[in-house]
């Protein structure tokens, strides 16, 4: 693994791997004292973050390495213009390892053409968030000892939910996992991770009601109503509070079951959820840190790299407007295959170009 941009493209072997270290790191965590003496972590956040931003700076401190870093573009050249290449190539000459959010999806595949160090993918808008991913299983593996088998409800912005999308490409790695998307019309999966569950064999139920599902999961996966996400205004306000979880509604669920959300939380669970034993969301935070480390002792050390040249891009742009090949006009118009549909490489939106 050089980078991680997308869960999906890791192997199950390697997955296993990086947990085997975190389960390590949280057994024993004076053995990683200084596995990052000497190495220096970039964290380029584009928008605000709270968790992963804190998580990774903790994560890199805790190996013994050092951090810099933005946390508002506002305070960087960014401001004055500089190119997403120019910011990357900079910094990749001052750090051993990038880690990146942005609004603009498909940012971090721009980023890891042009870097000479790993980058790591902490969010690109509404596509996908890996190292949340590795939250995810290392907090199911951890409490439920595996994640083979499991019924997941996935509950609220299916469509914007960045965090679901890199779930439901983590989890074809493993056996027998049954989805219940529970999203009302207009917040629905994309169309490509429908055809991606189909292609592996992954059963789905699309509901829009939480109640009447609850009592079949394993684990519930809520998320936010995302705002930051809605370019109608009055679509977000026809959404908003749509489902919220409350002591009640749980009173048929499984004694096991785990209740996760990646956080920020709004008003989708309420606070008497938060002492049920059930709740393993602020124990989700946690154990993300520790998979933050695992990944950085690897990637942190690893030899810099120049990377191949790449062919400025000339030809019809991406139909996706938040798509990083809007604003970044010299990046190739790269294509990969999903499901037989030819779509964009960076943000995963078919058809390939307009």
């Amino acid at each position: 693994m050089r980078h991680l941009i997308d869960f999906g493209d890791l192997s199950r072997e390697e997955w296993d791997q990086l947990y085997a270290r975190a389960d390590q790191i949280m057994n024993a965590p004076e053995d990683y004292l200084d596995v990052c003496h000497g190495k220096v972590c970039a964290t380029l956040f584009y928008e605000p973050s709270t968790r992963t931003n804190f998580s990774f700076q903790t994560a890199m401190l805790r190996l013994g390495g050092s951090v810099f870093g933005f946390s508002d573009p506002k305070s960087s050249s960014v401001s004055k213009g500089e190119s997403l290449k120019d910011t990357i190539k900079m910094v990749s000459g001052y750090a051993d390892v990038i880690v990146m959010r942005t609004p603009w999806e498909g940012a971090a595949k721009a980023a890891s053409l042009y870097s000479d160090v790993p980058v790591i993918n902490a969010g690109d808008g509404g596509h996908m968030h890996p190292t949340q991913t590795t939250a995810d299983l290392t907090t199911i593996t951890r409490l439920r000892g595996s994640v083979d088998g499991l019924s997941v409800g996935l509950c609220g912005d299916l469509k914007n939910g960045r965090t679901v999308h890199s779930l439901i490409k983590a989890l074809a790695k493993f056996q027998d996992i049954r989805f219940y998307l529970i999203a009302p019309r207009d917040l629905a999966i994309p169309d490509y991770l429908r055809q991606f569950m189909r292609e592996h064999n992954m059963p789905f139920v699309e509901v829009s009601g939480l109640e009447s599902v609850i009592p079949q999961l394993d684990v519930l996966y809520m998320t936010r109503i995302q705002q930051e996400r809605f370019v109608d205004p009055l679509e977000y306000e026809r959404n908003k509070g749509i489902y919220i979880l409350n002591r009640s509604k749980l009173a048929h669920a499984r004694e096991n079951l785990l209740i996760m959300h990646p956080l920020p939380r709004v008003d989708e669970i309420a606070v008497d959820v938060d002492d049920d034993p059930r709740a393993v969301y602020f124990q989700q935070a946690r154990f993300g840190m520790f998979a933050r480390m695992a990944l950085l002792s690897d990637l942190a050390n690893q030899p810099r790299l120049n990377p191949a040249p790449v062919e400025i891009g000339s030809g019809p742009r991406c139909h996706n407007p938040r798509c990083i090949t809007q604003t970044e006009h010299y990046l190739p118009a790269l294509v990969k295959d999903n499901g037989g549909v030819p779509c964009c490489a960076f943000c995963d939106t078919p058809p390939v170009m307009g």
